[in-house]
């Protein structure tokens, strides 16, 4: 089908218009694979959203190319409507993830309304291919524990002695860099502006995995294969991955039974999934787990299944028993991950006389935090995606009448703010063995040789 676009417009008399909907990841990615060098398109704009800071910005003109020399805009994702009025556009692009299935068709129903044509790419279209075996670690809700599955498959492969490097899906908060690696302490510390960046990137290197990210996927994949003889994508939120992957492995969390097949892309993860683990099974329900095992026969009966039990360990046990603590968890499980609380609160539970509650507390853009996001139970999400905003982080944690501060975030926040009260920090596992996975991944006869 043609699509004909404005007339009398520089690009061509068939010219489509195009608006991406995004969140500072999927959306660059989109572009990049689909529309950058396709002189039959046009994107006028981004829209961003979920992730603050990132809109009222300039997708740059290094990055967008020559077809866009003075760069793309990005806007709220509030001014869609607007910019549907104002600009000839055809179709909008949907790239973001961790969306609920009611959600999304909500925001098709905005642009169908107005007569444009919303848009899903899928993976073909933009999964890159790799020169090396790729093993994927992805999930159908953030916050199911992939960055814990991705380091136990890091370790077994370099205990084998293969060389083996992590590619990070993007998280473009601050700077719209092609390619970023880190290899060491000094260079997370440098370049990853925000905590979440930090929560991604620090286990892995203190590990001695090397970490890739950016924003130019098809550099990164390049840079990545140079040093490595096996890639593990490591995901972010339920998206699906920006390489073609091997071994496909997608994580479920058995204290959200449903959700697998509720929200988008994590229901397309259900589907594509060589391999399915079900986490936190020793937390969840009978119930809640015979849900989930009969989505999983209906959706993927193909896919092998594993179960995963939790493991929460905490450094100064001695600093939480009997005392009223401040729990810091990690923040997307905590915000649009729509979790109340995390392991952190779970192990306070068990020792803690009371969780103290951060919202008397709260100051600055946390106050807005905890009012964009009501379900938020006793516990303050690890938000820092500027520095005015790890200031405010900060100043909570200070205000914050409480014996002890439990941190149960993947990175160590002292190494970002400081903490006046005594700090304990939460370490959280899954008990699951991998070894037959690997095994079978690393001799499988259909897989590249390493």
């Amino acid at each position: 089908m043609k699509i004909i676009g404005q007339k009398g417009h520089p690009y061509g008399e068939e010219t489509v218009q195009v608006i991406i909907m995004g969140a500072g990841g999927r959306d660059f990615h989109n572009f990049n694979t689909f529309f950058k060098d396709r002189p039959g398109y046009q994107v006028v704009a981004f829209t961003a959203t979920q992730i603050p800071f990132i809109a009222n910005r300039t997708y740059p003109p290094e990055l967008s190319g020559v077809l866009y020399p003075e760069g793309i805009p990005i806007y709220p994702e509030e001014d869609l409507t607007r910019l549907l009025s104002e600009k000839p556009v055809q179709q909008v692009v949907f790239s973001y993830s961790d969306i609920s299935h009611e959600e999304l068709m909500d925001k098709a129903s905005i642009v169908l309304s107005r007569g444009k044509n919303f848009v899903l790419l899928g993976p073909e279209e933009t999964m890159l291919k790799s020169k090396i075996p790729v093993i994927s670690v992805c999930a159908v809700r953030t916050g199911c524990g992939k960055s814990v599955i991705s380091r136990k498959i890091a370790s077994l492969l370099k205990k084998r002695g293969i060389r083996v490097s992590v590619i990070r899906h993007p998280m473009a908060y601050c700077t719209f860099k092609p390619v970023l690696r880190f290899s060491n302490m000094k260079e997370v510390d440098e370049e990853a502006c925000t905590i979440e960046e930090k929560e991604e990137f620090e286990p892995l290197v203190e590990m001695g995995i090397t970490v890739y990210a950016g924003i130019d996927y098809q550099e990164v994949l390049r840079a990545a294969e140079e040093e490595s003889q096996v890639i593990i994508w490591d995901g972010g939120n339920n998206d699906f991955p920006f390489i073609r992957p091997d071994l496909e492995i997608v994580l479920l969390d058995a204290l959200r039974p449903g959700h697998e097949k509720l929200y988008y892309p994590g229901e397309v993860n259900l589907r594509r999934a060589d391999l399915l683990i079900i986490t936190k099974v020793n937390e969840g329900r009978e119930e809640s787990l015979s849900r989930i095992r009969e989505n999983i026969c209906r959706s993927n009966p193909a896919a092998k299944v594993m179960e995963a039990s939790s493991l929460i360990d905490v450094d100064h046990p001695e600093w939480i028993e009997g005392r009223r603590v401040l729990v810091i968890e990690d923040g997307p499980t905590i915000t649009h991950g729509g979790m109340p609380d995390g392991a952190g609160a779970s192990i306070s539970r068990r020792l803690a006389q009371e969780l103290v509650d951060p919202r008397p507390y709260a100051v600055g853009s946390l106050k807005k935090v905890f009012e964009r996001y009501p379900h938020i139970g006793k516990v303050l999400p690890a938000m820092g995606y500027s520095e005015d905003q790890v200031q405010d982080l900060e100043e909570t944690i200070r205000k914050s009448v409480c014996d002890a501060v439990v941190i149960a975030t993947p990175a160590d926040l002292r190494r970002k703010i400081r903490i006046h009260q005594p700090v304990a920090r939460v370490k959280y596992d899954f008990d699951i063995d991998l070894e037959p996975v690997i095994e079978n991944f690393l001799r499988g006869k259909k897989k590249r040789k390493l």
